[in-house]
């Protein structure tokens, strides 16, 4: 079994679609769960955006840093 419960490949939406998709894969992950996210730029906005909005409740942690691709394992945390 993967560690990931989804995987989101941002590459593949269109950029109004991307933060959307990815939120509301994280707002379905119970905690202990994680997401895989897949992206061809470091989205450090979208961490930023997560910090703001999901405050203590996510872990962030590079797999791969680039250049060309991006993978990281963003985790629901509480209880």
């Amino acid at each position: 079994m993967s560690e990931f419960q989804a995987t989101v490949n941002a590459t593949e939406y269109p950029p109004h679609q991307k933060h959307k998709v990815i939120f509301e894969t994280f707002d379905s992950l119970k905690p202990g769960e994680a997401m895989l996210l897949i992206n061809d730029h470091d989205p450090q906005p979208l961490r930023y955006q997560f910090e703001l909005e999901r405050s203590g409740i996510f872990s962030w942690e590079y797999i791969e840093r680039g250049p060309e691709t991006f993978r990281i394992h963003i985790g629901r945390v509480g209880a």
